[in-house]
Parts: C-alpha cells; structure tokens; sequence
C-alpha cells in the first residue's frame, strides 16, 4: 500500500508537551480537561495550539512548525502562560512527570470519541492502565527514502534520550525501581513499543498493508512506535521521551532531537553509512535506561561495546555543536549537558520524597513548581 510522504523543505521542528492536571488540593489527577478546553480556547490566538488526549485528566500543548527550539519554547511559553492562568482558576495545575506518583487509574475518564473507545475495548486492562504523558519532538526530512535509514540510526541515541527525561519512578504509591516506568508500560499496547528497522519505505508500507489487512489498525495514527514516520507532515517523530517538567529541559531536549535527526540526514545525503545496533541491542538499552536512568551503561555500537550513558552523552554533544550552531539551537544543546548536573526528574523526586519521609504529595508539588517556576 502506497504511503505518501510530504517532504520539509526546511529542517522544521515542532514539540507535542503532555501534561496530566492535577488538583490544587488533594494534588490527584482531576477529570477536568474540558472544563480547561472551555477556559482556554477563547484566549488563544490559534486553539490548536492545545489538545484534547486519552483521558479527561491530560492536555497536550503544541506548537506551529519552527525553525529552531528557541522558537519551539517561545512558542510553548506563550501557550502554557494562557493555560495555567486559566487553571488557576479551576483550582487545578498541570504536572509534567511521566506518570503520576500516587493517581488510582480506575478513577480516571475516556475522552469521548469512537477512536478511544475502540482502543479501551480492545487493549482492556492494558489501555485502562495508560496514565502516562511524553514529550513528542517532530523534525522535518526532505527526502522520503531516507527516512526509514535516519530512523534506524536514531535508535542509536535512544537510550541518552530516555535517561535525559526520565520521570516516572513512583506508580500508583510505590516506588518501582525505574527510573522510567512509562517506557516498559507504554510498550504494552498494540503497534507501541521499539520501530521495526527498515532499509527501504517500501518495506514500512508493506508492514502497513499487512497491519490493514490483519485488523491491526485502521490508519496510520494506530503505528504507535517511540519513533516513527509522520508521512503528513513530512516528519520523523521521536516519541522516547517521558513528560517533562521545566520548559528549559524541553528546549534542550527539543535541541537534541533536532540535532540528531539533521545531522544523520545530513551524513546520509552525503553518502555516509549511518550506524545502527542489532535489534537485540536497541531493546537491551531501552531497559537499561528505563531501569537506571542516568546510571545506564549502555552498548554503542555492534560490536558491543559498552560505556556509561552519560560519558557517551558528553561526546556526542561536542560532536554535534557544528549541527546545533547552524540550527540556531547551540544554547539548548549546551543545556543538555545541565541535566545530569542537576539531577533528572525522577532523581528529583526521589530526592523530594525521601526528604519529605515518602510524602508523594511534596513530589507532585515539586514537579508542578519546576514549571511555574520556569515560566
């Protein structure tokens, strides 16, 4: 089956930020998304600049097409700006975290809508478990047949990626061990989880038409993989990260992601063989990094060799400076380097809750601080 990809001219990035909303009291998840939808909408410039999601307990911020990820966090800025006032007054905050530490998902509500429906009937305990928010990161490809090649080489950095913006150590009232519970839980749905590698996009459509044909999915938007082809925006979207909760980290993440896709497309157009990691490899790092974080050592190549994430982390950095001066984001990928300075967000919360003796509440108030506090 023929899929269409329209090509970006332009290195465009855009940002989807997730954010859960939490009460101003209790600092559980509240079902008030539309109320926030109703506040909201007649205050901004452009309402697709917010989302409706899943559940009634989540909102998505989202920017225009960008050129840099200065002006994919000016863009948010505005938005959130908007949005939290309005929360104020609701009586509600939005929280940034990749789960909710102590949130009982059988309280939580489906948005309406035959879609979601469809999913919740066929994933059951699996979709009914999904209290989960990420930070999504398009970057626009100018060439269709070197998508799927820019794809693979990209899951070569997945594990920095996943360290970076861990955030979801504690599930329903229990610290799990990991610094990212939502990696290994999204995995559970149908089409979610690690993209197959592909050589060609002939070989994606193929997969497509037997995901069709099979009653796997209904279009394209069901292909729910951490990074995958956004044919209809001429994008690859990176989909890795947990939710984020400081606008900085977001631009540096943003960054990042920019970066890493321009400058695989850039060597790929230039004759280059990018690198890639056996299958087994690439899944061996996804758990390494859902499981420690910013202490995961990780295999870097197919030889299987092994390094710290973060001293690989610093090396890549440096080598993509030249890509990040000629995008326009060399300050945002400098503020990658921060993050394991300061502590990611789940070493953050880990940090609240053992000064708090195990108050989960302090921790969604620490998280939903980080974002006011940033804008």
């Amino acid at each position: 089956m023929r899929i269409d990809f329209h090509p970006s001219a332009e290195p465009t990035l855009g940002v989807e930020w997730e954010f859960a909303l939490v009460d101003r009291e209790t600092r559980d998840l509240v079902n008030a998304a539309a109320d926030l939808f109703a506040a909201v909408e007649p205050q901004l410039t452009d309402p697709r600049r917010l989302h409706q999601e899943l559940l009634r307990n989540t909102v998505e911020v989202v920017t225009g097409v960008c050129a840099t990820a200065g002006e994919a966090v000016a863009d948010l800025t505005d938005t959130l700006q908007v949005v939290t006032a309005a929360g104020d007054n609701l009586g509600l905050d939005l929280f940034g975290g990749g789960t909710h530490p102590f949130a009982d998902w059988s309280e939580q509500q489906l948005t309406p809508g035959p879609r979601y429906e469809e999913l919740m009937n066929r994933t059951q305990w699996w979709g009914r478990q999904m209290l989960i928010w990420g930070l999504h990161v398009h970057v626009g490809v100018p060439e269709r047949d070197r998508v799927m090649p820019v794809l693979s080489a990209l899951l070569t950095t997945y594990p920095h990626l996943q360290a970076l913006s861990a955030s979801s150590p504690v599930w329903a009232g229990t610290d799990t061990g990991y610094a990212s519970n939502r990696a290994l839980m999204f995995q559970q749905l149908p089409t979610a989880g690690l993209p197959f590698q592909f050589d060609t996009w002939a070989e994606f459509e193929a997969y497509y038409s037997d995901q069709l044909t099979t009653g796997v999915v209904d279009s394209l938007s069901d292909v729910r993989w951490d990074i995958r082809p956004a044919p209809h925006l001429g994008t690859i979207e990176n989909r890795v990260c947990d939710g984020i909760s400081t606008i900085r980290e977001v631009g540096a993440l943003a960054a990042l992601v920019h970066c890493l896709v321009i400058d695989l497309d850039t060597r790929l157009a230039a004759g280059e063989t990018l690198p890639t990691l056996p299958p087994w490899h690439v899944q061996e790092n996804k758990w390494r990094a859902a499981r420690y974080g910013l202490e995961a050592i990780v295999i870097t190549d197919a030889q299987s060799h092994e390094r710290l994430v973060t001293e690989d982390l610093a090396d890549l950095l440096v080598r993509l400076a030249p890509t990040a001066e000629r995008l326009g984001c060399a300050k945002e990928l400098r503020d990658v380097g921060e993050i394991p300075a300061r502590g990611a967000s789940y070493q953050r919360q880990r940090a609240v809750a053992r000064e708090h003796d195990g108050d989960l509440v302090a921790v969604v108030d620490s998280v939903v601080r980080e974002l006011r506090d940033g804008l």
